[in-house]
């Protein structure tokens, strides 16, 4: 039995939200608060997911393979520098070993990214291209991608997990690589194939009577209906710019486990940790001990109740969580409207892990 979310509502910690747990044909949904099974929510990280499985889409493809050196679409970004040490400042730096490649981009391990200490000072010109709270702050692909070419590696390609900014560039990618926008691509080979018909990157008037309002840690009103998503970024963030409902997510969720949008073998790649020990480490803040795949986390230390050896998905950071256990066929979906207030999974979260 799911955890039962009205007691956070009740208790004036949540507005409103949604749960799903679905176990084959068994699916079950609870709602709170004002909202319906079908209302849309802003997803945020659980983007990275779906961006990294478009990715995957170009590699069966064969437009990409994992091993090319991405500098053949992403010119601006073929000659890296990297900072000599974690600890430099962002002008001493010395050139990257070797390119990046698409593998780079899929574990987070490109060298652009957010690292455990976020004081490192080449930390701050990455910080400085984030827009969290205003979706469109940020520019065009190409102008955004030229910002980012100068802004130095925090470590060389291959040497360490660090997150956000990869999926961004796999964004910029898909669309270099397809001739075609980011949102386009993803509705004609992800969404429209799978069902998925209320996903996107924009909340046409005609649903935004089912669209939530965003909410911050204080429970203040950070965006209605009618704000930021009603009308198209000029840069859609693979990264976190997508909104969704609970029911598009399980179908991304069953395509996932039964191999209905890409190949085994690309599934699987996506749902294996690629990481070292020693990275996983480092990426504690973030990770609490497990692994990465593309797109998101892999259970591989089973440290807590809900961690389940190959369990992949991510969270978002405006209190959203989706995962999928192969190995019991379970998808697990948590939707709310309250942000997070660090990178640390909230108690509400816990609380439904716990009940799966």
């Amino acid at each position: 039995m799911s955890m039962d979310l009205r007691k956070y509502v009740d208790s004036g910690r949540l507005p409103g939200g949604v749960t799903l747990i679905a176990r084959g044909d068994d699916v079950e949904v609870r709602t709170a608060g004002p909202v319906d099974r079908d209302f849309l929510f802003r997803i945020a990280s659980l983007t990275k997911p779906v961006v990294a499985a478009a990715v995957m889409l170009l590699v069966e493809d064969g437009r990409i393979a994992l091993d090319n050196p991405i500098g053949k679409w992403l010119p601006e970004l073929a000659g890296p520098k990297v900072v000599r040490t974690p600890q430099s400042p962002p002008d001493d730096v010395v050139p990257a070993k070797r390119p990046i490649t698409v593998f780079d981009l899929l574990t987070f391990r490109a060298g652009w990214g957010f690292p455990d200490d976020f004081t490192l000072p080449a930390v701050a010109p990455l910080l400085a291209m984030s827009h969290p709270a205003d979706m469109h702050a940020a520019p065009p692909p190409d102008e955004w991608l030229t910002t980012l070419a100068d802004v130095p590696l925090l470590r060389q390609p291959g040497e360490a997990w660090l997150y956000n900014t990869c999926s961004d560039i796999q964004g910029v990618l898909i669309a270099r690589v397809c001739g075609q926008s980011l949102p386009d691509f993803l509705a004609e080979r992800v969404f429209e194939p799978l069902g998925m018909t209320d996903t996107g990157f924009t909340v046409p008037a005609a649903k935004r009577d089912r669209f939530t309002t965003a909410y911050g840690p204080d429970l203040q009103v950070i965006d209605p209906p009618d704000g930021s998503w009603s009308r198209m970024p000029a840069f859609p963030a693979g990264a976190g710019g997508l909104v969704s409902t609970a029911d598009d997510l399980c179908r991304f969720g069953r395509a996932l486990l039964g191999d209905s949008l890409l190949a085994r073998e690309s599934v699987k790649l996506m749902t294996t940790d690629h990481l070292t020990a020693d990275q996983r480490k480092a990426s504690e803040l973030f990770l609490e001990g497990q692994g990465w795949g593309f797109g998101g986390s892999v259970d591989v230390d089973t440290r807590a109740p809900w961690n389940v050896p190959g369990r992949y998905g991510w969270i978002g950071g405006t209190g959203t969580a989706a995962h999928i256990i192969p190995s019991t066929g379970t998808i697990a979906i948590l939707l709310t409207q309250v942000m997070m207030s660090s990178p640390t999974p909230p108690e509400i979260m816990r609380d439904f892990w716990r009940s799966i």
